[in-house]
């Protein structure tokens, strides 16, 4: 194999370590994201108020669920679709309810990262987790 020859039917190559990888980026996001509200849920509370979102605590534990939860999913590879997916859908929400002051340039920025990470979330959810995950290993 060449340097730039991608084999995909090498079990460990570089290339099929390269989604989990993309899938570990993307986790350490929503990981740190939800370990952080753990730790401040009066804090996350009360921004979720302040962007006149509805019903703070239930938004804090959808967050919490979201996040951790699918955040460990997507780093694991297991169910990497439906939580993919999943997080795609809470990231586009995160965007309008919390970035769409676009007079702003930093709240502009914020909503372009979350589209951002939006399509990396639904490439996961088109192409699957990889040969590095556990979906993987269940089909073996």
């Amino acid at each position: 194999m060449t340097v730039s020859t991608f084999d995909q039917s090498t079990t460990l190559s570089t290339p099929s370590l390269v989604p989990a990888f993309g899938r570990l980026l993307i986790a350490v996001i929503f990981l740190l994201s939800g370990v952080g509200k753990i730790f401040a849920p009066e804090a996350t509370q009360a921004y979720i108020a302040s962007a006149g979102l509805p019903l703070p605590f239930v938004g804090y534990v959808i967050a919490l669920v979201v996040e951790v939860g699918g955040g460990l999913l997507l780093l694991l590879g297991y169910q990497t679709r439906y939580a993919a997916l999943g997080l795609a859908i809470f990231t586009v929400a995160a965007a309008i309810g919390f970035h769409h002051n676009f007079a702003d340039q930093n709240q502009m920025i914020h909503f372009l990262k979350n589209l951002a990470i939006t399509g990396g979330l639904l490439q996961v959810f088109a192409f699957g987790p990889g040969s590095f995950s556990l979906d993987a290993r269940a089909k073996r």
